[in-house]
């Protein structure tokens, strides 16, 4: 495994294949990232017939422990931004509700208590969304308990929740401009 830079990005991958191509893309172009993959996320990898192009920093760390071991670098400043995304309406539920009992969210639970800023792209934001599933487009209604938990975690401190990949984008970028600033 090649020598890695800290502190360095981490980004949580959940089961949702709302934008996931385009969140992959992202995740290829950034430096210093280590991917966390739930075991859905692994399921929607294979549904939509993706590769995990990742740089040659990377490292990737699956859902595979029953104590999500890989957490365990956040209490050491490995990680200097989390990003979870896309996040299904179940893992941001799991997230406004404090429950740990998946690697995405330890890793979310963790950089909360180790006070590393974590940018959320949510999935379910509004009444009605169009999003790709494995055979094309769909149109999807989001419950109301869905949009209530979104609105919830956007009061999380250190936390900001982006609903589109324009404002991700953009997210990424002042995040980028800001480690820049204090390097």
């Amino acid at each position: 495994m090649a020598k890695v830079k800290t502190p360095r990005w981490g980004w949580a991958l959940t089961g949702s294949g709302h934008f996931f191509k385009e969140c992959l893309g992202m995740i290829a172009a950034l430096d210093e990232v280590d991917l966390f993959v739930s075991k859905a996320a692994a399921e929607v990898v294979r549904m939509y017939r993706q590769e995990l192009k990742l740089p040659k920093s990377a490292r990737l760390f699956e859902d595979r422990t029953a104590s999500a071991a890989p957490v365990g670098a956040f209490y050491y400043g490995t990680y200097h931004t989390l990003v979870v995304g896309p996040a299904t309406s179940n893992t941001v539920a799991k997230c406004v509700f404090g429950i740990s009992d998946t690697l995405v969210t330890n890793v979310f639970a963790q950089a909360g208590k180790c006070r590393v800023p974590s940018i959320v792209f949510a999935c379910d934001t509004a009444p009605e969304l169009d999003t790709e599933a494995p055979k094309g487009m769909v149109k999807v209604y989001p419950r109301a308990i869905d949009l209530e938990n979104t609105d919830r975690l956007k009061s999380f401190v250190d936390t900001q929740v982006v609903e589109t990949l324009e404002e991700l984008r953009a997210a990424l970028g002042r995040r980028a401009r800001e480690l820049a600033a204090h390097a």
